[in-house]
């Protein structure tokens, strides 16, 4: 299910749209599960209580849009919000919130873009503008969002005559009704479905042939912390590869030892464990934050020791993952890659993951000479399945000629206890 948060600042009349059609089903798998309002005394609060979805205000406040948005955020995240749609909503956001939600805020605007569009385009004033230019045709436009106001992707457009004679209000009112509050739901459905089908571990793998190394850290559906950690390779060396056991931790051993050329890079531990902490990474870098971790340091500040990998060209990032195993639990993903010959390091938290969705991250973005370092954020993955189910699509989702071994892990983060699932390309 993709959830929803409408945001609101006035009547509502385009959120009472999108109930009216998920009062239907029409929503297909998005579900509105919040409404915000910017202000107090909006109709739209009372449009979201009648529906019996939860709303609440999150006062704007004047000269400090950071604080506005730093509350708004908050919301968000403790409702585990996917999709943000603005019905009618008139604050602006700046580029830096807009960027955390990359073709994730939809928006409904009251012409055909790019007409009458940008600041002080809203309301009346949009359809006052229309008949002042004596357009013929005008419509709605759901977009994107992004820091240009009304100047995201379109996502669909819908065209209303204008009739001699309309005045701001008349072709306002056709306007919703013959684009607006057709047009907003039809969209909100088709982008969710979008979405539901980009977390699927398929789609986020299955094209690519070289992603490299890999690892998933997530809740699944029933609440069981998630890792996994893949092997891929294309020359010899690293292709005679095997994942082992050692214990709780798990290694990386030659298949074929008297094969074996350089182990300095291909050799190591790729996961271990730290009291109830569990640190993944694609070279020995875990063990440099065990011992960090041992001393009372951090995750980060280990790997501010750490760079990418010597292998010039191809540079490989170095990446890691730590999973608190914690009420509640959490987790941090890092890459170390070269950028303009430095090393750039990244680090994203989970601090409240939510049930049956993990985090992909791997070190390069596809095949490609020289191979090109992961970009951007951590590929959200929805995991709806037990661990063989999970463990085998995960499998089959990579290159059949250059995968080499892939490690699961499902643990009940009551009892501690944990089932695996290994598999190598290469058995003895």
């Amino acid at each position: 299910m993709i959830r929803i948060a409408v945001l609101v600042s006035g009547g509502g009349t385009n959120l009472q749209a999108l109930l009216d059609v998920q009062a239907k089903g029409g929503l297909g798998s998005g579900s509105i599960v919040l409404v915000v309002a910017d202000r107090a005394g909006t109709y739209a609060i009372e449009r979201a209580q009648n529906a019996g979805i939860h709303s609440l205000v999150v006062q704007r406040i004047k000269g400090d849009r950071s604080l506005f948005e730093a509350n708004l955020e908050e919301v968000l995240r403790e409702n585990m919000i996917d999709l943000i749609i603005f019905a009618g909503f008139l604050s602006l956001l700046s580029e830096e919130f807009v960027r955390k939600y990359p073709q994730r805020i939809l928006n409904i605007h009251p012409s055909l873009l790019p007409s009458f569009s940008g600041k002080g385009y809203y309301g009346l004033k949009v359809h006052q503008a229309a008949l002042e230019r004596g357009v013929t045709i005008s419509g709605a436009t759901v977009h994107f969002v992004n820091s240009v106001p009304d100047g995201g992707p379109i996502v669909a457009q819908q065209a209303v005559a204008v009739h001699p004679g309309d005045t701001p209000a008349t072709l306002q009112r056709r306007i919703m009704e013959e684009a607006e509050w057709v047009l907003l739901p039809r969209s909100t459905r088709e982008v969710c479905q979008t979405m539901e089908q980009s977390m699927k571990i398929e789609t986020l793998l299955q094209d690519k042939s070289y992603p490299g190394r890999g690892l998933i850290m997530g809740l699944s559906s029933e609440g069981e912390a998630v890792i996994a950690y893949f092997l891929m390779g294309r020359s010899n060396n690293s292709r005679n590869r095997v994942l082992a056991l050692d214990g709780e931790a798990l290694k990386t051993e030659a298949f074929d030892a008297s094969a074996l050329e350089d182990p300095s890079l291909i050799i190591y531990h790729p996961l271990r464990s730290f009291g109830s902490k569990v640190i993944v990474s694609n070279g020995d870098q875990t063990d440099t934050i065990v011992s960090f971790l041992a001393e009372g340091k951090s995750f980060e500040e280990a790997l501010q020791t750490r760079c990418y990998e010597p292998d010039e060209p191809a540079y490989t990032p170095r990446i890691s993952g730590m999973f608190e195993m914690g009420n509640p639990p959490s987790y941090t993903l890092s890459i170390l890659k070269r950028e303009q010959g430095q090393c750039k390091r990244e680090f994203f938290p989970y601090p409240n993951p939510r049930t049956g969705r993990a985090h992909l991250i791997h070190t390069y973005e596809d095949d490609g000479n020289p191979l090109p370092s992961f970009v951007g954020n951590p590929r959200e993955v929805e995991v709806d399945q037990g661990i063989g189910l999970f463990s085998q699509r995960l499998w089959d989702s990579l290159d059949e000629e250059n995968r080499i071994a892939l490690y699961v892990r499902y643990t009940h983060l009551d009892t501690g206890k944990y089932s695996q699932k290994l598999i190598n390309k290469h058995t003895r």
